[in-house]
């Protein structure tokens, strides 16, 4: 938000300098990020001086050119060589010396510098108007008035405004705050507290009056919930044309760009009083004014010639044909203020605040008005704004007010009440505040004393403080008023060490990031709002479990995500179109469920391969990623972490295409897999994606509970192997299950290795190549222990499965 010093001296009179005054707006809460010099014309003509044209005559070489002398107030005259036709003796005239420097319509500087023209020295320039900035003739040098006396400024003679604007990083909250009067309730609250006694000085609107009853436009307001409080006025016989200078200077000051003298005006007070208002061409209403929603889908074209469609919840302005304007939002193109107009119908007006930001971010319009709206403006403005805006009006435009002022509003809006007591602001600033001080403070930030005891006061908050609704949001207005930096601090260093767990979340995510990030792994971060037709990928999720927003940004940012493979997939689809296919990516986020007993969020670590392994390169072949290479990294992850006991089933969760579930107890510590085509299509992905899901919160349990631990054992273990040639249908978790069964004391590990399905087996065969490790913790085992265990082992494989060695 842009604030003109000037202005604001408007509303409070000081002599403070901008640097005072910026350090005690931070202070307040209204931090000043920059203060930035202003100047209506751009350099502020700094060099130009009035000279008197003393001599003309025609150069030597050149016929189009003159030599001049001119008299500057210096104590000699300076020749200048000028091209301009009209240029000629006995002229006052506008003379850029040597130094100035000058900005072209584009707003590139040049310097005018001492020089030859055709063998002539020149030393300035003589000016046009273009040339100063001071608009777009360029037909000769700008010819002043003869009363001029050499050597007065030019910025004197064209009265230069010099402004100073600061530069406020607005908090949403302070809505109260949104415009010059706001600032300077808020300065005037702070120099008080300081000592420094100064009245808020408000723009008097006691000249209003009614000329005449010639044009009444009655207002129906059909949505009094939406628009609280509607007011109106009429003023005829006005003339639309450019603004006068000291009003496109304030515009200007703050970065608008001046249009016409009604628009400018509703824009001036719209800064000036915080107050959004809008002018409609009284001649292009047909009947009355009518506040409601329209129907679904119905089409209206704004200002900007976009034409939009309506939502059924848009408050709109309307005739008794159609719409003329979006409440709050956007003006409509065939209602709006053009040069032929000649009267208007002002509107001013209270709109409820979620309204306009929920319409506002439906069409993807942000003006100064929504911007106000939106936060919650002052209801108790409303008719001294537009009495103030219809004053204006007839200064700048001439004019009657031709109709008294309509007023709709129903219920008013009431201010808040508060009780506040004293030792709670003792104990919440830390310090104990004067109770005079503390009724100062209030009183100038508006807010009503209504009673007072031992114990604390009872307020009443004005209603444009929206911000301001409990008992802590006063003892934070008091205290940044009284001044953070007036708050007294211990020099006494206090520390508390507390015992922090080593199965912390944050440092068993780090132990594992760490792991991956070794392994070429990235991680990546996704919104947690995405899409909710996500859900209809999956038939293990379901549309009713999704966690919707009440007021989403887009519909591709309107629920909450309840997996964390989608949001990968979108990361992956996004590196694929722009030729990065390797991709190693992990991340620790949330998934978010609605269930009839409440809201639930469940925190996930993800991975997801896809492309090659390794870089192309001429020592290695590629060799692509696959399902085995994801098993190797989720078991590094459960071994890092100390989770062993676990067993394998077949994956239930139908977004795999092939995949398992390891198992601790009976509940789901990881689903892996490949991800179905029909799941990739959707994303625009044609390879292979590999997905790992971890519930990250039965990780945190497990690796929390007691540590157990064995010696190691003291003889050594024996590894044995087989190559099995089993049915295609006979699964690794059988021949795992029957293992165990057989030999249950020394059987320590079983590895599946290798997987072989070829041309090379008979049909409908495949041969498993499987590790099992032999180990007694008593005594060394022979070869003889050693061989009846594995013959007892192949007799199993080949009684059950059927199963031969290769």
């Amino acid at each position: 938000m842009k604030i003109s010093y000037n202005w604001l001296k408007q509303f409070i009179k000081t002599d403070w300098t901008s640097e005072q005054t910026s350090e005690l707006l931070t202070d307040l809460g209204l931090e000043v990020e920059i203060v930035e010099k202003y100047q209506s014309v751009k350099g502020g003509l700094e060099g130009v001086v009035v000279g008197h044209v003393l001599t003309c005559e025609k150069h030597p070489d050149a016929d189009r050119l003159k030599v001049t002398t001119l008299n500057i107030g210096l104590e000699t005259p300076i020749q200048v060589v000028c091209g301009a036709a009209n240029v000629a003796a006995g002229q006052k005239v506008p003379v850029a010396t040597i130094g100035t420097v000058l900005y072209d319509k584009e707003g590139s500087e040049f310097t005018i510098k001492k020089g030859k023209i055709r063998g002539q020295e020149s030393h300035g320039m003589i000016c046009a108007e273009d040339e100063l900035g001071l608009g777009t003739g360029h037909d000769g040098i700008m010819v002043l008035d003869d009363a001029f006396v050499p050597g007065t400024p030019a910025s004197e003679v064209f009265k230069i405004a010099n402004d100073e604007v600061f530069e406020i990083g607005l908090t949403p909250n302070r809505a109260d705050a949104m415009s010059h009067f706001g600032t300077a309730r808020d300065l005037r609250a702070g120099m008080l507290q300081r000592g420094v006694n100064v009245e808020l000085i408000t723009p008097s609107v006691s000249n209003f009056r009614v000329d005449m009853r010639t044009l009444k436009i009655d207002v129906n307001v059909e949505e009094p919930l939406l628009a609280p409080r509607y007011c109106g006025v009429t003023i005829s016989g006005i003339t639309v044309e450019e603004s006068p200078a000291w009003l496109k200077d304030r515009l200007k000051a703050i970065g608008l760009t001046p249009k016409n003298n009604i628009v400018d005006v509703t824009n001036y007070v719209l800064h000036e009083l915080g107050q959004p208002l809008h002018a409609f061409d009284a001649a292009k209403i047909n009947g009355k004014v009518i506040v409601k929603t329209l129907p679904e889908g119905t089409k209206f074209v704004t200002l900007d010639d976009v034409e939009r469609t309506l939502h059924a919840e848009d408050l709109m302005i309307c005739d008794e044909k159609g719409p003329l304007c979006i409440a709050g939002v956007f003006g409509g193109k065939k209602s709006g203020v053009t040069e032929g107009t000649t009267a208007v119908f002002l509107e001013s007006a209270y709109f409820d605040a979620v309204s306009i930001r929920k319409t506002a971010k439906r069409h993807q319009l942000n003006t100064d008005a929504s911007f106000r709206f939106e936060r919650g403006i002052d209801p108790t403005i409303t008719e001294y704004a537009l009495k103030r805006a219809a004053l204006l009006i007839q200064e700048v435009a001439g004019g009657k007010i031709t109709s008294d002022v309509i007023e709709v509003y129903p219920k008013k809006v009431e201010d808040f009440s508060v009780f506040l007591n004293f030792s709670h602001v003792s104990k919440i600033i830390g310090q104990e505040i004067p109770k005079d001080t503390i009724k100062k403070i209030l009183v100038s930030l508006d807010i009503k004393v209504n009673s007072v005891s031992d114990s604390g006061l009872g307020l009443t908050i004005p209603a444009y403080r929206v911000d301001v609704q409990r008992e802590i949001d006063v003892i934070e207005e008091i205290l940044r008023v009284y001044g953070y930096n007036n708050i007294d601090f211990s020099k006494k260093f206090n520390a508390t060490v507390s015992n922090s767990p080593r199965t912390e979340d944050y440092k068993v995510q780090n132990v594992i990031a760490s792991q991956l990030n070794s392994q070429g792994f990235h991680e990546m971060m996704a919104n947690s709002l995405t899409t909710a037709a996500y859900v209809k990928l999956s038939t293990s999720l379901k549309e009713e479990h999704n966690v919707t927003m009440l007021n989403p940004l887009s519909s591709d940012l309107s629920t909450m995500r309840q997996s964390l493979l989608f949001s990968g997939l979108e990361a992956i689809s996004y590196n694929i179109n722009r030729r990065n296919s390797d991709l190693k990516l992990f991340e620790f986020g949330k998934t978010y469920h609605k269930y009839l007993n409440g809201y639930e969020e469940h925190k996930h670590l993800s991975l997801l391969i896809s492309g090659n392994r390794n870089k192309e390169s001429w020592t290695s072949p590629q060799k692509s990623t696959d399902f085995f290479l994801l098993k190797g990294y989720v078991a590094g992850i459960l071994n890092r972490l100390g989770i062993d006991k676990i067993s394998n089933i077949p994956v239930k969760t139908d977004i795999f295409s092939e995949g398992i579930s390891i198992c601790y107890n009976n509940d789901t510590l990881v689903e892996l897999g490949s991800v179905k085509k029909s799941i990739l299509k959707h994303f625009g992905i044609k390879q292979e994606v590999y997905y790992a899901d971890f519930n990250w919160d039965l990780v945190l349990r497990i690796i929390t509970g007691k540590i157990k631990y064995s010696e190691i054992p003291k003889y050594p273990e024996v590894r044995r192997d087989l190559a099995l040639l089993i049915d295609q249908h006979t699964t690794y978790e059988s021949i795992y299950n029957l293992a165990r069964q057989t030999e249950k004391y020394l059987l320590k590990d079983i590895n599946l290795f290798d997987v072989y399905e070829g041309n090379k087996l008979p049909q409908g065969k495949k041969s498993y190549a499987m590790s099992f490790t032999i180990q007694d913790n008593t005594k060394t085992l022979t070869d003889s222990q050693i061989d009846k265990i594995m013959t007892k082992l192949q007799q199993t494989f080949e009684t059950e499965l059927g199963a031969t060695l290769r």
